[in-house]
């Protein structure tokens, strides 16, 4: 992307004034080097969000943002009912309620070393992954509709985990508005047995160490410490969020039509919040959320069995669970005046600072917890939310490294065993599904997640609070 399109207002933050049929200015939140490596299509994805009917304040992108279908991947943009405002599968994505659980354990990284080959090796033969990956719960459509209903709050009845976690999890583990009724029986048919499971792409089950602590008294409100060992994942709503946009594209496109909604391009369909069809897919989207929630309570509850046979009686807590592919219905001040509004966040990932009454107690004095991971074999970061950024980005920061590579470039770019040897080298142990993708997953095929961790921080939007380096890695 070309600088001189931009306006500089901080080395971390660049205004897009409004043209043609922008609303709102469009925001980026990056350095120099990171925006110039950004593709020119980011440039046009945030104007192009910005001329959407009741967009409120800006079109933002943020660090990691780079091209995605419809809204960039790393975009955050807010909507007003009352004024018009839309909601769009373009802004949400595919893997509805993609997203990243962190567990904290009491045990350190030299207690853990001698055991981290078989340990890596019983998590992923005991948590489903890859393309198409079925787990053992094997639902029927009702006991399904359950599920996207009650979230994680139906695994924890279920057995899969305890009531204290769900205090640790967005939405308290079930986000309200779901009907099952607007999900098709063919998402529903491709989910049956998918609940547990990681899935392939980016997704990953990570064993780490906290290798460097930047704020004491966050951290400790954490439960963090030097050495101590924590195991992240990141997946989503498997096949059945994906199916949700699939059934929703044609929905939304005809409404854009019905409503006189100009799009600038197809893959930007959408329709009024207020809608039919705009209710019809926000309920539907609810649902890909609590199955996703679900998905990474039951893994929660599959890793703590593995850990127990190596380390009985140990207990790993939640730390937190947060989304970074939703629309979610929050109250912002802007320009003076609270608003009720419908925040998509596409490849973002929610970050409030301290006081919301809707963090757990023990976090509300410090803020949200931000779970960052890098590429694979790279540092990981948790940071905390800021006031500054939620009257910059709506309570916004990025969600990992960000891709500079397609997968198809990565593949032909770079060997599996190649990749396997040399993270080997470094100490960390990684496990694959398959070896496309791993190469895939090639580390160069990604930004520089400390680049990216930087630019969040300095444009006020986070904090640093711990950096987590990987031990032990299982892909999809």
């Amino acid at each position: 992307m070309e600088l001189k399109k931009l306006k500089k207002i901080s080395d971390y933050e660049w205004e897009i004034p409004p043209y043609g049929d922008m609303k709102v200015p469009g925001k980026i939140f990056a350095d120099e080097k990171l925006i110039e490596e950004m593709d020119e299509k980011v440039y046009e994805q945030v104007c192009n969000v910005a001329s959407l009917p009741g967009i409120v304040k800006a079109s933002i992108a943020m660090p990691d943002a780079h091209w995605g279908y419809g809204f960039p991947i790393g975009g955050v943009a807010a909507f007003d009912p009352d004024a018009g405002g839309i909601i769009s599968v373009g802004g949400v994505g595919y893997d509805i309620s993609c997203g990243v659980r962190t567990l904290l354990s009491p045990l350190t990284k030299k207690e853990v070393e001698p055991y981290l080959e078989k340990l890596v090796r019983e998590l992923f033969e005991t948590v489903p992954s890859g393309v198409g990956s079925e787990g053992e719960i094997k639902l029927s459509p009702s006991q399904l509709d359950e599920v996207l209903v009650g979230g994680a709050k139906w695994a924890v009845e279920k057995g899969y985990g305890e009531l204290e976690d769900l205090e640790y999890i967005e939405e308290k583990g079930c986000m309200p508005g779901a009907d099952p009724s607007y999900v098709s029986m063919e998402a529903k048919k491709r989910q049956h047995r998918q609940i547990g499971t990681l899935g392939s792409g980016n997704h990953y089950l990570e064993i780490q160490y906290v290798a460097e602590i930047y704020d004491e008294k966050t951290a400790s409100a954490f439960g963090l410490f030097k050495d101590q060992v924590v195991i992240t994942f990141h997946c989503g709503s498997r096949a059945l969020g994906h199916q949700i946009a699939t059934d929703y594209l044609p929905i939304l496109a005809k409404a854009a039509r019905k409503y006189g909604i100009p799009i600038k391009e197809k893959e930007l369909v959408c329709a009024p919040i207020n809608s039919p069809e705009g209710e019809q897919y926000f309920k539907a989207m609810v649902c890909g959320v609590n199955c996703a929630l679900a998905n990474r309570q039951v893994i929660t509850h599959l890793v703590r069995e593995v850990v127990r046979k190596f380390f009985p009686g140990i207990h790993l807590k939640v730390l937190y669970d947060v989304s970074h592919n939703t629309c979610k219905v929050e109250y912002h001040e802007v320009n003076g005046k609270r608003l009720k509004l419908y925040v998509h966040r596409k490849g973002a990932t929610r970050a409030w600072g301290p006081g919301r009454e809707e963090l757990p107690k023990a976090y509300r004095e410090v803020g949200q917890p931000i779970i960052i991971g890098g590429s694979m074999g790279t540092a990981s970061y948790i940071l905390v939310g800021t006031s500054e950024g939620e009257e910059k980005a709506f309570g916004s920061a990025c969600h990992g490294a960000g891709r500079t590579m397609s997968r198809h470039q990565a593949i032909k770019s770079f060997r599996a065993d190649d990749i396997i040897e040399k993270l080997r080298k470094k100490g960390i142990i990684v496990i694959g599904k398959s070896k496309k993708g791993l190469a895939e997953e090639a580390p160069e095929a990604y930004k520089d997640v400390n680049e990216v961790i930087n630019a969040t921080c300095k444009a006020g939007l986070t904090k640093k609070v711990a950096k987590l380096i990987p031990m032990g890695c299982i892909k999809g």
